[in-house]
Order: structure tokens, then C-alpha cells, then sequence
């Protein structure tokens, strides 16, 4: 079976953007272009996350959120892609997402952790690892997922979202902040399809939708946790995020937290992932292009991207680590937008 852009997108829980009539875009010519060429974008962020991710467990003897969490969920994707991506690389990581009652156990720094965060990471990490076939021995996997799923819902608040950070603090790529937390966290619910996790799934979904988001991050998380098929309330919702998103387009391409905010690389990569749900909307896709070109262009020589903080201009390898995963996810998700390598 030829394995295809749409295929691999689905199952590393990524939505892609569909070719649709008139753009002039394939999405499987994109993925022969970047995967031959090996200076392209999507060759050089991966080729930077296999020699980063399995550093850090390595060197300091645990795992983190942002190697083993985020950047790792980048692996999987590209590795079903065929991006080269050694074995070697994700299998310390791969046993460890599998074992999630030891999550606590990890030795990291306790003054610098937190275990709601850490859960959440790891297990949308072993979803992708999942949902990608990373994982062989699929009953083993189920019950993993089930496991890491009862820790998601442990952290549920009683308003049905999953709160990070204090409310109204605007996340990152290391922290997400409350809508892209509770977008995550539904997520795995979703995966784990277990019946006693169908009543956290359900408020998650109805807090989700009950929003009306005035930050450009949050409106891209909003928006990549909707369901493109769906009308009524969920439209009215889909549009207003859709506004904002317009609204905060840098004039250069990309997105900032903030409407008013300069183009920051994880957030035009949240915007980018939640744009492909909307595979049938060829009008975002001069959008879509323009955002695809700014994470293009601020890309380092070495495949990654300077981090991501809050506030700006700060320093932080987890962010950073964080930031390349996120970025290079948007990559993979608009791989059909690669014409800026000819």
C-alpha cells in the first residue's frame, strides 16, 4: 500500500491540509521533493531532533518534557514519512512513554518539574508513538494509552479544562497554557476510546467549545481541536478563531501570541497544524504559504529554530527543544508549500 501524506498526517494526530482544486499543490510531490533534497527544511529540523533527542536522557540520566515529550512526537511523524530516522534514536525514549505509572518516578529536577505537565507531554507523545506504529505489540500499546489516559484525566479541573499555568496566562511551547493543554489532553482521551474516560472527554469537548478565544495562540489551539465537519455553534466558533487568526498575520508572514504580536515560531506552527484541519478552504491557503515561509526562513543553518519564550528573547534549551518540535510538525503538515527550496 503506498503510503501517503494524508496517511501519515492522520496517524501521528496531525490534520493535514488536503490538496483541493485549483491550488496547484500535491502534497506526495512535495514529500518526494523535501525527502531527496537533503538541505530541504523538513531534512535539516529532523536531522537536528535525532541527534537532540535521545541527548538529553543520555547525558542527564532521566527524561524530559521537551525531548521525550514534544521534540520526540516530531520523530514519529517524520519516521513514518521516511525521513531518516535511526531506530536508535527513539527506542530509550519509545520504553519509556510505554511505562507510564513509572512517569513519576523520573529523576529529573522536582524544583523545575510538574507532574501534570509532564503527563500530559508524555502521553500525547505516546499517542503519536502509537498512532504511527512506532509501538508493535498493539494490546500492549492499548493498555499503555489506557493507563496514561487515567493520568490526563486526573488533572481535568472542574471547569472541564486542563489549566497549566494560572488561568489566563498565555502558554508556550514547555508549558501550552489552558487551550492547548485541554485540546492535548482531549486528545489522548479520544485515542484511549475508554468508556470511564468519556465523561472527562465530554466536559473537556464542551468547555472547548463554550470559548471564545482573543489570543492568536488560543484560537489556533481552539481551532485545531474542533471538528471541520461539524455545523451549528461549532461553525460559529470555527469562524471567530478564524478571524482572529486573520487578524494576527504578521504583514511579513506567521504569528505571534498576541494579535498584535511579531511572528514567533511556535505559534506560527500551532496556527499552521490547526489551518490544515481546513482542507476544503483554498482561500487559507496563501495564508498557509506565507506562515509556512516565515518558519522557512527563521529555520538555523542546523535545523532548528531559536526558542520560543514568554516573555521574548529569552533563554531556554527545554523551549527551544520544545519549539523545533512544533516547528518542524508544521513543516511536515505543509510539506506540499515547498516550492521556496526551487
Amino acid at each position: 500500500m503506498q503510503v501517503t501524506v494524508w496517511g501519515i498526517l492522520v496517524a501521528a494526530g496531525i490534520s493535514p491540509l488536503l490538496d483541493t482544486p485549483g491550488s496547484g499543490a500535491d502534497p506526495d510531490d512535495g514529500l518526494t521533493r523535501s525527502l531527496s533534497d537533503p538541505r530541504s527544511p523538513e531534512r535539516r529540523a529532523v536531522g537536528f531532533l535525532v541527534s537532540e533527542v535521545p541527548r538529553w536522557p543520555r547525558e542527564n540520566h532521566c527524561f524530559s518534557c521537551h525531548n521525550n515529550g514534544d521534540a520526540v512526537r516530531a520523530l514519529y511523524a517524520a519516521r513514518q514519512f521516511g525521513y531518516p530516522v535511526p531506530a536508535a534514536s527513539l527506542q530509550d525514549t519509545t520504553d519509556w512513554l510505554m511505562t507510564p505509572l513509572h512517569w513519576k518516578e523520573n529523576k529529573g529536577d522536582k524544583e523545575f518539574s510538574d507532574q501534570q505537565l509532564a503527563d500530559l507531554q508524555f502521553s500525547s507523545a505516546l499517542r503519536a508513538a502509537i498512532e504511527t506504529g512506532a509501538v508493535a505489540n498493539k494490546r500492549i500499546a492499548v493498555a499503555a494509552l489506557g493507563r496514561a489516559a487515567a493520568l490526563v484525566s486526573e488533572h481535568q479541573s472542574q471547569d472541564g479544562s486542563w489549566q497549566i499555568d494560572a488561568s489566563g496566562a498565555i502558554g508556550s511551547p514547555a508549558t501550552y497554557g489552558q487551550y492547548l493543554a485541554t485540546v492535548a489532553a482531549v486528545r489522548v482521551l479520544r485515542s484511549a476510546n475508554d468508556e470511564g474516560k468519556k465523561s472527562a472527554l465530554d466536559r473537556g469537548t464542551r468547555w472547548l467549545r463554550a470559548q471564545r478565544p482573543v489570543t492568536v495562540l488560543d484560537a489556533a489551539a481552539t481551532l485545531s481541536g474542533l471538528d471541520p465537519k461539524e455545523n451549528g455553534p461549532t461553525l460559529a466558533l470555527q469562524q471567530h478563531c478564524l478571524q482572529v487568526i486573520r487578524r494576527g498575520e504578521d504583514p511579513e508572514g506567521g504569528w505571534g501570541p498576541y494579535v498584535t504580536s511579531r511572528s514567533e515560531p511556535f505559534d506560527t506552527a500551532v496556527v499552521l497544524l490547526a489551518l490544515t484541519n481546513l482542507h476544503q478552504r483554498p482561500d487559507l491557503q496563501p495564508m498557509i504559504a506565507r506562515g509556512r515561509r516565515y518558519l522557512v526562513e527563521s529555520q538555523h543553518q542546523d535545523g532548528s529554530w531559536t526558542e520560543t519564550t514568554r516573555p521574548a528573547n529569552g533563554v531556554s534549551y527545554a523551549q527551544q527543544l520544545s519549539t523545533c518540535g512544533w516547528a518542524t510538525l508544521g513543516l511536515l503538515a505543509t510539506v506540499q508549500f515547498g516550492e521556496e527550496r526551487d
